[in-house]
């Protein structure tokens, strides 16, 4: 053992991100990348005791929205609590880059009412040191983070830089239009993003109710910048669409992938309305894998949700007259009215005017107590509607005693998408789908009603070990979905594996201890901004670069992070999942 490493991970369990058996291992770890593989490796000049612990590749995150967070911090949490080493923003279309000065504010309001991040937040926290997707690049490359960032180009920042209010009122483009949006799309690659994303979908609008300037883009738009794309030789197309006339939707999208041959990530989710409807689409991505087409859908590890609170966004009260009298209020004087019960009483009394939100937060058999730990796999027999039978109570009467509960702290849970049939079956069958890859957690967006970023910690406890209500998954495979399958998804092959020469991006788990906790809201964003966060326990040691950035949950203080430009060869042979 006389050979020194700059680190070595001693006596673990490596499972390497290629869907293998586990193996017992050292890792030695130099220069950032991973040097040996083996038993009995010489001494590190750092040494981290991994008996009884998993060694795992570092995650990769594809859909985070964290494209404000980078600008302002170098700790991209709660992603890196999760065991995220590689995250990609610029998702569904939407972001800051490119925007010229008078078009800040409608790329603001677009994030505000899309990813629900308080106007107050971005305007005091983005230092706005860009115009072009290039500069933008460049800012983000002169900070250093505890995670590697990779960006995409959103199409929403694209048309409203090149078309103004005609671009955000969603006028059709003239040639003329394309042909620089195409042109933007193709530097924004050149620069080094990993991709373009749009939105296509009636639920991205600002507050005032304005839809995504990319709503009902034609595909002559699209067709353009993806063949402008393609020219570059590499990145992806991130799409999120709402299926509405779901043969005619995925044709278009087909022609895209044909037209450009670039590879395409399609949202996938199930709907109230039609629950066997993303069997479907993923029938016409398989054929489109058929015949040599790269299509991809990109599913969450749970339902797609939203948290109910008094401290936070949204609950079943938002909406009626006595809450609006009150919800501008700080929250420590909100509850002085709440514990009133001649307040409670006319509250109740209430109802909400708005069909849409009525249905969305009264549906009361399906909404749920949370709990700690957090519970996204409920049964019927815990629904407001169920325990308000038992009770012999109204509903609302039962929830609003159940949002009270720890100080009127209490979170509970509504599902929206994915939980049809009241388990998450479906869900299991997005995951094996062998054309599917797991994302969609959303990571520094909705801060005010859900935190979806642990959806990747969830995979490991509820689908490898915890589940009691439908079958589980393989550790390994799980593992391969997170790290190999992702990376080489988006052109990153230098990481996503256990392997010498391999990027030393690396998660040391105490896989019995590993748990998700409730989660909970801090101020901590810029302004005073409120979020809700989720703190984990089990990630005894994240590594990026080589370097620790966490231990037990909490940061190091080393930034090895930094922004990724382009794709990246290397070691790895990323495989399909199987």
């Amino acid at each position: 053992m006389a050979q020194s490493h700059a680190l070595v991970i001693r006596g673990g369990t490596v499972i390497d991100g290629t869907g293998g058996v586990p193996y017992a291992a050292d890792v030695a770890i130099d220069n950032g990348v991973i040097s040996a593989i083996g038993k009995n490796l010489g001494a590190g000049r750092e040494e981290i005791d991994a008996k009884g612990l998993i060694v795992t590749p570092g995650f990769v995150d594809l859909h985070t929205h964290y494209d404000a967070q980078v600008t302002w911090t170098s700790s991209i949490n709660p992603s890196t609590w999760n065991g995220v080493t590689t995250a990609m923003i610029g998702n569904c279309g939407v972001g800051f880059a490119p925007c010229k000065p008078e078009q800040r504010d409608m790329l603001v309001k677009l994030m505000e009412g899309v990813e629900d991040i308080p106007e107050v937040v971005l305007t005091e926290g983005l230092p706005w040191n860009w115009q072009t997707f290039a500069d933008y690049m460049d800012a983000l490359e002169a900070r250093p983070y505890d995670l590697d960032v990779v960006t995409q180009v959103p199409h929403a920042a694209v048309r409203v830089y090149v078309m103004g209010q005609r671009g955000a009122d969603r006028e059709p483009a003239t040639a003329d239009d394309r042909a620089k949006m195409a042109e933007l799309a193709a530097a924004g690659i050149r620069a080094g993003a990993l991709g373009f994303s749009t939105s296509r979908t009636i639920n991205h609008k600002t507050l005032d109710g304005r839809h995504i300037p990319t709503l009902k883009a034609d595909e002559a738009e699209l067709a353009e910048i993806a063949v402008a794309v393609a020219k570059t030789g590499s990145g992806w197309l991130q799409v999120i669409s709402d299926f509405d006339e779901p043969e005619e939707e995925l044709a278009l999208l087909r022609r895209l992938v044909e037209r450009s041959g670039r590879p395409m990530s399609i949202t996938i989710l199930q709907r109230d309305s039609k629950p066997e409807e993303w069997r479907r689409i993923m029938c016409g991505i398989a054929d489109a894998q058929k015949a040599g087409l790269p299509m991809l859908g990109q599913v969450l590890t749970r339902p797609t949700g939203i948290l109910l609170g008094f401290e936070i966004s949204q609950n079943p009260f938002i909406g009626r007259p006595s809450w609006k009298a009150i919800e501008a209020l700080p929250f420590a004087e909100k509850m002085q009215h709440l514990v009133q019960p001649e307040f409670r009483a006319k509250l109740i009394a209430e109802t909400i005017e708005d069909e849409v939100l009525r249905r969305r937060l009264t549906k009361w058999d399906r909404i749920f107590p949370l709990g700690d730990p957090p519970e996204y796999e409920p049964s019927a027999e815990t629904s407001v509607a169920a325990r308000a039978a038992r009770e012999g109570r109204e509903p609302a009467e039962v929830v609003y005693d159940m949002l009270l509960e720890k100080g009127g702290k209490a979170i509970l849970y509504r599902p929206l998408s994915n939980y049809t049939y009241g388990n998450l079956d479906t869900v299991h069958d997005m995951m094996r789908h062998p054309h599917t890859l797991i994302g969609l957690g959303d990571g520094g967006a909705h801060v005010g009603v859900l935190c979806d970023a642990s959806a990747i910690t969830y995979m490991l406890t509820h689908w490898t070990r915890d589940r009691t209500r439908g079958p589980k998954l393989d550790l390994p495979w799980v593992i391969k979905r997170l790290t190999a399958d992702n990376a080489h998804a988006i052109g990153l092959n230098d990481r996503g594996v256990i392997r010498r020469g391999a990027k030393a991006d690396i998660n040391v788990i105490d896989y019995g201890r590993l748990r998700l906790h409730a989660p909970e809201v801090v101020y901590d964003l810029p302004s005073g901004g409120r979020r809700l966060i989720q703190k984990t326990d089990g990630y005894v040691a994240t590594l990026v670069n080589g370097e620790v950035v966490t231990r037990e949950g909490e940061a190091t203080g080393a930034l090895p992070g930094r922004l990724v430009r382009g794709p990246k060869g290397g070691p790895v042979l990323a495989q399909a999942a199987e």
